[in-house]
């Protein structure tokens, strides 16, 4: 039982990695602010939970792992918020979206 706690938290783990150095990538390759803005709100909400998720398996079933349940819980719920409102005061600030003709504007 215990070598598949720690396999399960170790694929966690590594999918979370994972995901956030996708996200990380995305803020370097995408064209415009709500592109940028769009993967890492996706990609790093998913990588901070999986991680988290990775160490309640690791945890077991203590205090710790309902503390960070309710870590796992404010994240999926504040950073999608926290994102769109971004973007919402991006738009309204006058920041315009990157459309496929504007492609020449990229270098």
């Amino acid at each position: 039982m215990i070598i598949f706690q720690e396999i399960l938290t170790i694929v966690f783990l590594l999918f979370g990695a994972f995901f956030m150095l996708i996200g990380s990538v995305g803020v370097i390759r995408l064209p415009d602010f709500y592109t940028r803005s769009h993967a890492t709100s996706k990609s790093d909400t998913l990588g901070i939970m999986l991680i988290v998720a990775g160490m309640i398996c690791n945890e077991g079933i203590e205090l710790n792992s309902l503390k960070l349940l309710i870590i796992f819980i404010f994240v999926a719920l504040a950073n999608p918020v926290g994102s769109h409102a971004l973007a919402r005061a991006a738009f309204k600030f006058g920041i315009k979206p990157w459309f496929k003709k504007d492609e020449k504007d990229i270098k």
